[in-house]
């Protein structure tokens, strides 16, 4: 099965659709990362584009004597990479030397491209290559939303890890059998969004207008827990983590009330494989409106235009 990986977004910006709290203040971050270590994770993500994120980390990682046994990925800066640019090499070793510095650490386990489009530049490819040779991180990798740059980076080579969204409403990964050729050519593949930044989780009056033709998506999926006598967090996750060719999920928490509630979720072992088979056969294609959340935004603003 795979394990977790916790994703810091939410320490360093107000971050999920279903985040009513905001930024969690420091120490709260603190008490988050100590009871996940206790429990076993040992990856971290996070990235210079999550506000705050790498530099709370790095305080954290300063003072903590555990963070030896931490393994953290981070994200090269997007877009970071301008037109015209003469030293693609020396641009990217300065973001990731920032992004150290921030971290208080020497270096990554993994760096990923946080813009998918730089697959298809050889220069930036070069130089994630450089890093590596330079002991300034372990792996290089990408983070995708489309399947077309995951293909681009397969054929790339130089890639060791791959983030892809993949939840009960976004199998894509699976379904077109990528996932599975990402592992066959030796990439650790990570997915997050299992909880769709936490849409699963709203009360259906509080899910924005632009978003409502999610809504028989959910009761659909309510009704297959129900059959099955599942829990929805338990559901969740292990849907993802027990995809044989996931290595890791990577999930985001607001509070270390839900960090445990969703730890406790992913020790569950009740979720059954006639649920999840259940679960695959009726989610079979979702209109990227819904799981692309950067389209929610315009959804957001054409309904209120609509108005």
């Amino acid at each position: 099965m795979a394990e977790l990986c916790l994703g810091t977004v939410q320490f360093g910006m107000k971050y999920g659709i279903n985040n009513i709290l905001g930024q969690p203040v420091e120490d709260d971050v603190f008490d988050m990362l100590d009871a996940a270590i206790e429990d076993g994770i040992h990856v971290i993500d996070t990235a210079s584009a999550y506000g705050t994120a790498e530099m709370v980390l790095g305080k954290y990682l300063k003072s903590n004597k555990r963070k030896d046994c931490l393994q953290i990925i981070s994200k090269l800066r997007p877009n970071v990479i301008s037109d015209g640019e003469k030293d693609v090499s020396g641009r990217i070793r300065r973001e990731c030397e920032d992004t150290l510095h921030r971290l208080n650490i020497s270096c990554l386990d993994g760096y990923l491209l946080h813009t998918p489009g730089y697959i298809y530049n050889s220069e930036i490819l070069d130089g994630m290559r450089k890093l590596k040779e330079q002991n300034l991180i372990r792996h290089a990798g990408i983070s995708i939303y489309d399947l077309k740059e995951g293909y681009a980076a397969l054929s790339a080579g130089g890639m060791d890890y791959i983030q892809l969204p993949y939840s009960i409403l976004d199998q894509r990964g699976v379904q077109k059998g990528f996932i599975q050729k990402a592992k066959q050519s030796g990439m650790t593949v990570f997915t997050r969004s299992a909880f769709l930044q936490g849409l699963f989780m709203m009360d259906r009056e509080k899910i924005p207008a632009g978003l409502r033709h999610v809504i028989p998506y959910l009761e659909k999926f309510d009704r297959i827990l129900e059959r099955h006598g599942a829990g929805k967090a338990e559901a969740l996750i292990h849907f993802a983590a027990s995809e044989a060719d996931i290595d890791y999920v990577v999930f985001g928490v607001d509070t270390k009330e839900q960090l445990q509630q969703d730890i406790d979720a992913y020790h569950n072992k009740k979720i059954t494989s006639e649920c999840i088979a259940e679960i695959k056969d009726t989610f079979v294609s979702i209109e990227k409106s819904i799981i692309f959340p950067s389209l929610w935004a315009q959804q957001k603003a054409g309904a209120d235009t609509c108005r």
